[in-house]
């Protein structure tokens, strides 16, 4: 069914800290390659040489380093490069594109949590992804305490071999990521085509049998031969 299907697909997962979306990522790419499909993993922010750099700067020093609408700017800078290098020219090529993080993560945190706001958000990013819509968003929803266990568990194994920290978005408060979670809630409900939701607290193996299946519904159940 695959070899029938030519135009690129952009999918996109989104969720709060420690989530798994990495790993689901990862999982989902292995399976649609085994169907034929070509396609790049990449991430946001951090997906580019210069998004590395924007990254660096979002990510490390104190929680208050940047207000919201600084974090805004530096996402959006990463987004641009990030859709011109290597987003619209694989699709172009008919290959689909895994993200790990897009348009949603930035209504979320920097909208909702930040209380920036979902229209301002809009408004600022709207001429930077043009119809470069994400066709699908996985959501993987975790208790934001849950999801901030797993991602400290797991930096502290990672700084035991490369002397890497907690990003400083992991370290704002409890209630700054219940508003992120509800903000993901939010978006699921008003756009229910496009955005999945996917209980993350299950076992890895079930998580992406889940993921899998809503990619083939979505994808593969009314694709037409072209």
């Amino acid at each position: 069914m695959a070899s029938a299907i030519h135009k690129g697909r952009f999918i996109t997962l989104e969720g709060c800290e420690g989530v798994g979306k990495s790993t689901q990522l990862d999982l989902l790419a292995e399976a649609l390659k085994k169907r034929g499909i070509k396609l790049i993993e990449t991430c946001q922010p951090g997906g580019t040489e210069a998004g590395k750099a924007l990254r660096k700067l979002l990510v490390t020093g104190e929680v208050g380093r940047w207000s919201p609408i600084t974090e805004t700017a530096l996402l959006l800078a990463d987004r641009a490069i990030h859709l011109d290098e290597l987003i619209r020219p694989a699709l172009a090529r008919g290959e689909w594109v895994l993200c790990d993080r897009f348009m949603d993560s930035t209504l979320a945190y920097q909208g909702g949590a930040g209380g920036l706001g979902f229209a301002l958000i809009d408004q600022l990013q709207a001429p930077i992804i043009g119809d470069t819509v994400p066709d699908l968003t996985l959501w993987l929803d975790l208790p934001e305490k849950t999801g901030l266990t797993r991602a400290h568990k797991r930096d502290k194994a990672r700084a035991d071999e490369t002397q890497a920290t907690t990003n400083r978005f992991e370290n704002k408060t409890a209630a700054y990521h219940a508003k992120v979670r509800e903000s993901f809630q939010t978006l699921t409900e008003a756009n229910p085509q496009r955005i999945k939701r996917i209980d993350a607290s299950q076992e890895i193996n079930l998580v992406a049998a889940q993921i899998l299946a809503i990619v083939e519904s979505h994808f593969f159940t009314h694709d037409k031969p072209t």
